[in-house]
């Protein structure tokens, strides 16, 4: 068991302990515990904290086991209140009260997109505090924290044998700088270790590498547990270790000491059972349940899976599932350690000592699952299930990842969404185009695109590539087909982006390579590519013929997010698929196509090749598994994981405590955050006679929101950097200048798919009022400042679903946006807005924007009340003199405290003050 030894540390009461660990060793000195006498100012007492109610203990579901351990820890120094562990104790009761809990976890993770921004929101943290009189070496990570770079990577080159090599140099050539920024930020602020450009996908080194299970800090042990600051970051539940995806903003302060406040969640228990079939994969599995999971709403709930099904998951299985969790809208998507999570270890590499830490720890603390006892189960706020023998092949599109097509409907499916029947789906292609056929020429060949035609072909992102079952089932069927004939046309944009130098190593060890490469799936780069929007450019024949007809071309990966504009300007349509899917769509080029009844090519002797002839059993696939997947190439590819790169290498960032901004710089800038920022607080601010900047309706993403992708010739943000005297080659990518303030506020609100009630069509256009000009919605917030006015937006459902990006709330802070008043939130974005200091409101239960008869051109002023409560309603007066009630979105006491202060940033720069 764990023992805590606690010290008072306040003379009049002793609802304040100051606690530390002691080892499993020394519990034999400890055999009594002292609980019904009050402390007294500076005594010690010894608890175990598995055992202050054996009962209570022994039902709660693991994640929450987890997040007890947490509660009585932080990061340089232990501070419990007594209260927080006895409210966990008593989640039963507790999970249904809305009870605030702290979370303090063991570790942050970053990837360089939000890594970058939150290195310079310390570097300016710091020139505040010594603005304000105060020690700047104070701002500093307190909580361990690991930063991989990997979504700097495009597919600018693939189909080529030198298609990794050139790729990686035109990332360093466009991203020399901000990598300068990051080798400065890994030397000046201790506790930061940087992963190079090269390495692999954030999560799966996560998987692969970083991951503890359980921390080993100076003899004293306790729970792996993380935040990061992308919301896959739950792919780590697949290994035992409880984390998610936070906003950057939030992540910084938990990287400074702060731990995070949350609601005491629901535990969804999902039980498992039944075996899948030998022809399917991990991801028909993961596409079932998050279609599952968001039909039921689970969004700001844990998910925990158990029952006998979980035993026939491997932990790239578990870790598959658990990566999907913000696609299903769960905070976590939880396997506990179990025996399945020791052979992983083995199999990864780590070393004896920490698999005997991890059973002996895991077992001491009863939270090693032991499946072989049925009537063990702890107890769950609500139980569904799932028969694994029930998953058939699915693809996921087109446009969201949760909407789930059964590969046998996926023809009909397609034809459904050019037809419009399928309402959210739906392209609204006229009849009489639906067969058009464009012809092109491509390398002295004629071709024809059409409506379903597939474009792009990416094996890519962390989701599946960590999972050697089905990119080894990528390489059979490859194999299997070159043997047969069978090729991908040219012009298809095939690649292949392994999540770590551990996929290349165990395909080439299995001879699957040189077949992979015929088809075109040469490794183009170690990053996330593909998924995240840098999918590189088409060539210009295909995006020619593509516009002229306007087709619904078609974009399939296997990667985790389809949103509208994400993968490529001109792929409307986009599939999550399993990698081997990812080859079979490529192989027939079409997406109109039912594989059960029709054939996926010709073979070399003329005869019809079906996919069931080479699709690779579950069989072969564990066969070729267990002689390949060994210890020894994670101990390789690991061993030089942060030394490997001689490019980063080469690199000689400056050595100074605060950082040398370069007024040049279009990548790099001190942000206007707290620039302005005085000691004192600041006074409570109403929002008078706002104007509505965007009125928009559901489901608007991050992606909506954020900027993100290749930067528009014809953007603000576009003219910004041509002002700077860039030419376009140079523009580069938003996720790239993340840095700069000026473009990402220029970015904001850019996507060409979002829909604005206002403009009518999708477009990155608003009307300004009153003199109705439409115009860019930077250009607009812009010219609301100069007019003096303050900024609201109107939203529907789902506001700020997708990708746990801080620039959707840094801004729209910028643009002057006060709050935004939506029917619902997504978890993260909803976090990030009051991280900035924007108000997150709710219209009451059946009401929205339509049903008030709002039309977004009315004024709105919102009085903010001195004595504002968590979960209060304001009244929002409108200047025809109408009036409604909001409910206001701070959850939480923290929360109001970070909306007092301007933000969370602004609070932990005043507190290091202090």
């Amino acid at each position: 068991m764990v023992f805590l030894s606690c010290r008072v540390v306040t003379k009049t009461s002793s609802e304040y302990w100051d606690c530390s660990f002691i080892s499993l060793t020394e519990k034999s000195q400890y055999t009594s515990r002292i609980k019904s006498l009050p402390l007294k100012f500076g005594e010690c007492r010894y608890f175990d904290v598995s055992s202050l109610n054996e009962e209570r203990y022994g039902r709660l579901p693991f994640s929450i086991r987890v997040l007890l351990e947490s509660a009585v820890r932080n990061c340089d120094g232990f501070q419990v209140k007594s209260k927080d562990v006895e409210n966990i104790l008593d989640w039963e009761n507790n999970q249904k009260q809305n009870v605030e809990i702290p979370f303090m976890p063991a570790r942050v993770i970053l990837q360089d997109f939000t890594g970058v921004p939150a290195v310079v929101d310390f570097a300016a943290m710091r020139d505040a505090v010594k603005r304000l009189g105060g020690d700047p070496g104070k701002i500093n990570p307190l909580c361990p924290a690991d930063l991989v770079i990997d979504h700097s990577v495009q597919v600018d080159v693939s189909r080529s044998s030198t298609a990794l090599q050139k790729n990686q140099e035109m990332e360093f050539k466009r991203n020399k700088e901000r990598f300068l920024f990051l080798k400065w930020g890994s030397k000046a602020f201790k506790n930061m270790t940087i992963i190079p450009p090269g390495s692999g996908i954030v999560h799966q080194v996560n998987l692969e590498y970083l991951g503890r299970v359980v921390f080993n800090m100076n003899g004293v042990l306790y729970p792996d547990s993380v935040v990061g600051t992308d919301s896959h970051t739950t792919m780590i539940n697949g290994l035992g270790i409880v984390g998610w995806g936070v906003g950057g903003i939030e992540a910084e302060a938990v990287m400074l000491g702060q731990a995070i406040s949350m609601v005491l969640p629901k535990v969804v228990g999902y039980k498992l059972t039944g075996q899948v079939k030998t022809f399917i994969t991990s991801t028909d599995v993961v596409l079932t349940i998050t279609k599952h999971l968001r039909q039921i709403g689970v969004v700001g709930k844990f998910v925990e899976f158990f029952g006998p099904g979980v035993t026939h998951l491997s932990i790239a299985d578990r870790a598959t599932i658990a990566n999907m969790c913000p696609e299903y809208g769960a905070t976590v998507g939880f396997f506990p350690v179990d025996e399945k999570t020791l052979l992983y270890l083995r199999q990864t590499g780590r070393s004896e000592e920490t698999l005997e830490r991890v059973e002996e720890y895991m077992k001491a603390t009863k939270m090693f699952r032991d499946y072989s006892d049925p009537n063990n189960d702890p107890v769950f706020s609500e139980i569904v299930e799932l028969d694994l023998s029930t998953v058939t092949p699915s693809l996921s599109g087109p446009k969201r990842p949760h909407d789930r097509v059964a590969v046998s409907d996926m023809k009909q499916d397609f034809m459904d969404c050019l037809n419009n029947k399928v309402g959210f789906k739906g392209f609204g292609i006229p009849a009489d185009k639906q067969s058009l056929e464009v012809p092109f020429t491509f390398e002295g060949q004629e071709y024809k695109l059409s409506h379903g035609s597939v474009v792009i072909a990416a094996i890519t992102s962390c989701t599946n590539t960590s999972n050697p079952s089905v990119m080894l089932g990528a390489g059979l069927l490859a194999k299997k087909a070159v043997e047969l004939g069978l090729s991908v046309k040219p012009y298809v944009k095939t690649s292949l982006s392994p999540g770590s130098g551990v996929v290349t190593y165990y395909l080439q060890e299995s001879g699957v390579v040189p077949s992979l490469e015929k088809l075109g799936f040469n490794v183009v780069g170690y990053g996330c590519m593909t998924c995240i929007g840098n999918s590189g450019p088409l060539s210009d024949e295909v995006s020619e013929a593509i516009e002229k007809g306007d087709l619904v071309a078609v974009g399939v990966l296997s990667g985790n997010r389809n949103f509208e504009g994400r993968i490529h300007p001109l792929t409307r349509a986009n599939y999550l698929a399993s990698p081997p899917l990812v080859i079979a769509y490529a192989i027939a080029g079409t997406t109109l196509i039912d594989f059960e009844k029709e054939p996926i090519g010709i073979s070399k002797d003329g005869k019809e090749v079906f996919l069931s002839e080479i699709w690779p059993t579950r069989e072969e696939l564990q066969e070729v598994e267990r002689q390949f997947v060994i210890p020894a190439m994670f101990k390789e590819v690991y061993a030089k994981v942060t030394t490997g790169n001689p490019r980063w290498n080469s690199l000689e960032a400056p050595d100074s405590m605060l950082y040398p901004w370069d007024e040049k710089s279009t990548y790099i800038k001190h942000p206007p955050f707290f620039q302005s920022m005085v000691k004192d607080l600041p006074s409570r601010e109403s929002i008078k006679d706002a104007a509505v900047l965007l009125n928009l309706g559901d489901s608007v993403t991050t992606d909506h929101i954020s900027p993100a992708g290749s930067i528009s010739r014809t953007s603000p943000a576009a003219r910004y950097l041509a002002g700077r005297g860039l030419a376009p080659r140079e523009f580069n990518s938003y996720g790239s200048r993340r840095g700069n303030d000026d473009v990402m506020a220029r970015g904001t609100f850019a996507n060409i798919r979002l829909m604005n009630k206002f403009i009518g069509k999708a477009a990155p256009k608003t009307l300004h009022f009153p003199s109705g000009d439409t115009m860019d919605v930077f250009d607009a917030a812009e010219r609301y400042r100069q007019e003096g006015r303050q900024l609201i937006i109107l939203a529907g459902k789902d506001y700020g679903s997708g990708s746990s990006r801080d620039w959707a709330a840094k801004g729209p802070w910028i643009q002057g946006i006060k709050a935004v008043i939506s029917e619902s939130f997504e978890r993260i974005h909803r976090s990030n807005l009051v991280g900035m200091g924007i108000m997150p409101l709710e219209y009451l239960p059946g009401q929205n924007a339509e049903s008030l008869g709002l039309t977004g051109k009315e004024s709105y002023t919102i009085e903010v009340p001195e004595d504002l409560k968590t979960g209060q309603t304001v009244d929002v007066k409108l200047n025809d003199g109408r009036l409604f009630k909001v409910k206001v979105r701070f959850d939480t006491d923290v929360e109001l405290m970070y909306f007092k202060h301007g933000g969370i940033l602004n609070y932990m720069i005043r507190s290091m003050l202090q």
